[in-house]
């Protein structure tokens, strides 16, 4: 069986949150979606399951956190260039995310912050590889 990875994150209003991750290119999986969750793919191995409080504290073992008070988390989605990065954070701040601060070049990497209706935080990234600086050599 190939490997997957789903991301379970409580929000206020699936739906509405739908809406927000499609448009970041999230697609949605009417499979194992429900009023209460919705399922959405980000790749063939990767899953963001949109879940209502009440749907999420049925499998939860504590607490919801306040994510807009405190982060409990911070979750990256890799990208191929420097425009999708930009092309992304535009479809995502349109939908409704906010961007909590300016872009973050380390010139080899950019990095756009997008924080969600319920305060969960993404972070969009392109990675150059051949800009990494080499490690100095220790005399």
């Amino acid at each position: 069986m190939t490997k997957q990875i789903f991301i379970n994150l409580p929000v206020q209003d699936p739906e509405k949150s739908m809406a927000l991750y499609s448009a970041l290119g999230f697609t949605n999986n009417p499979q194992f979606s429900d009023e209460q969750g919705k399922c959405m793919l980000w790749s063939d191995s990767i899953y963001l399951m949109l879940l209502s409080h009440q749907k999420f504290a049925s499998f939860a073992t504590k607490p919801i956190a306040d994510t807009k008070a405190a982060i409990a988390g911070l979750y990256s989605l890799s990208l191929s260039s420097e425009d999708e990065v930009h092309t992304l954070m535009t479809k995502g701040l349109q939908a409704g995310g906010t961007e909590p601060h300016e872009p973050r070049n380390y010139g080899f990497m950019l990095q756009r912050t997008l924080v969600d209706f319920d305060g969960h935080t993404w972070e969009l990234f392109y990675m150059d590889m051949s800009k990494i600086p080499a490690a100095t050599a220790e005399i």
